[in-house]
């Protein structure tokens, strides 16, 4: 069994651009490439998977004018990660169509794990990505996920705002995190019925949910935060702070 991580970095991130920025029309950085501790967060994700025994292979989904400075990036500044076999493809528009066009570039055998990790989620552990493949090679599809602490409402949209239809046990509710992990035999073929019929998932879980098949939770991390606002990039730093950098 091989192991394989498509890495989706093709986003925009425009939620961390400061709102001066956005006014003033400047171009910044993608969330991905912001730098946390002088390393691009992106960067600081993939070392973790370079420096997991169980990785095959790392694939990174980017748009296309930002792969060559990338991989020149890596050779000169962090040729650890070329340690690991390392594919960069064109991303898409979408998440969905970025983690298809890595899928296409695998060569995986039918029970090998397909790992799809966020790109700015930097504090995953050895321990939750283990976790995740040893549960999606027993059960087919597995996520890390974290318990709901706040209540949990479910509400109608209306013109001037939402309003309160029920409340949602917290008992029943996890907050999906990354990676998630899949035999590649499932996560192909939904990507494949999702693609023909249109349908664009939240992440690679609810294609997988779809098509009916289950998939387990395994305990993530409340530090395996998805950095996507400068809030989040504040906490980040004070993460990276207290661990020692």
């Amino acid at each position: 069994m091989k192991v394989f991580v498509i890495v989706p970095a093709a986003g925009l991130g425009t939620r961390m651009a400061p709102l001066s920025a956005a006014k003033a029309h400047k171009k910044s950085p993608s969330k991905q490439f912001k730098e946390l501790g002088g390393v691009p967060i992106l960067v600081r994700t993939l070392r973790k998977f370079a420096a997991t025994p169980e990785v095959y292979e790392i694939i990174v989904a980017l748009r296309k004018d930002e792969i060559a400075a990338f991989r020149t990036q890596l050779e000169k500044q962090f040729p650890e990660i070329l340690g690991k076999r390392l594919q960069i493809v064109e991303g898409g528009e979408h998440r969905q169509n970025s983690v298809a066009n890595a899928l296409a570039a695998v060569a995986a055998d039918p029970d090998d794990i397909i790992l799809v990790h966020d790109a700015v989620r930097p504090f995953v552990t050895p321990e939750i990505i283990s976790e995740v493949i040893n549960a999606a090679q027993k059960h087919g599809a597995a996520i890390a996920g974290w318990p709901a602490v706040d209540t949990v409402k479910q509400v109608d949209r209306t013109a001037t705002g939402a309003l309160i239809t029920s409340t949602i046990p917290r008992e029943g509710v996890v907050m999906a995190q990354t990676p998630q992990g899949f035999r590649y035999s499932l996560l192909k073929k939904a990507f494949d019925d999702g693609a023909a019929d249109g349908f664009l998932g939240t992440d690679e879980a609810s294609l997988i949910e779809r098509a009916g098949q289950p998939v387990a939770v395994v305990m993530g991390s409340p530090r395996n935060i998805k950095i996507t606002t400068p809030a989040d990039m504040e906490l980040a730093e004070f993460y990276l702070k207290s661990s020692g950098g």
